[in-house]
């Protein structure tokens, strides 16, 4: 259920920033898209933006794992979003966790300016830690959607995204061929704690 859509009247040009967030394969992207295409159907002007690193489906455009997409702009630092916003009413921004600590501070900015600003992201890495700038993004938005995957060992809902090999590195980029949802009573038994 989308908060600001169902529940608060904006008028005039008022910036927010609303998170979308959990673990992979919740639907965060998904949802990402429906917000931003809603923004488009309403006849807003609207701009996407993804951080340059992630080319796992698409070079130019966000997908989600169900294959729907749209148009978007990679870009290689959260700052180069200010540049490039124009003048727009909603911004969108995919894969928040891959970009620094700026990202809080950009998105601010673009509020601070009258612009809707919809951020998707993992909250945590493989390791069940906060992940990159999502939690302080999530502390300064004004709307925040935590979804769930389905725990594909038990079937009760997934809060954590489970790495199947044993790499270290916290950003490793991939799909179903490294990472799993898992429950949390899963994850401790794949873990092994």
């Amino acid at each position: 259920m989308d908060i600001l859509e169902n529940s608060v009247r904006v008028t005039g040009r008022r910036g927010a920033v609303e998170v979308i967030t959990g673990s992979m394969f919740s639907g965060k992207t998904e949802e990402l898209i429906r917000r931003l295409r809603r923004a488009q159907y309403a006849g807003l002007k609207v701009e996407i933006f993804k951080p340059s690193v992630d080319r796992r489906y698409s070079e130019t455009r966000i997908v989600s794992h169900d294959e729907k997409s749209i148009v978007s702009t990679p870009v290689e630092h959260a700052s180069a979003i200010l540049l490039l916003a124009g003048d727009v009413n909603v911004i969108g921004i995919d894969e928040a966790q891959f970009f620094d600590n700026s990202i809080v501070d950009v998105c601010n900015k673009l509020a601070d300016n009258g612009i809707r600003v919809i951020v998707a992201g993992l909250d945590m890495d493989f390791a069940r830690k906060p992940f990159g700038p999502v939690p302080a993004l999530m502390a300064i938005a004004e709307f925040v959607t935590k979804i769930h995957a389905i725990c594909v060992n038990c079937g009760n809902l997934a809060h954590y995204s489970f790495r199947k090999s044993k790499e270290e590195k916290v950003v490793l980029l991939g799909e179903k061929d490294k990472y799993i949802p898992l429950c949390r009573t899963c994850y401790k038994e794949a873990s092994g704690n």
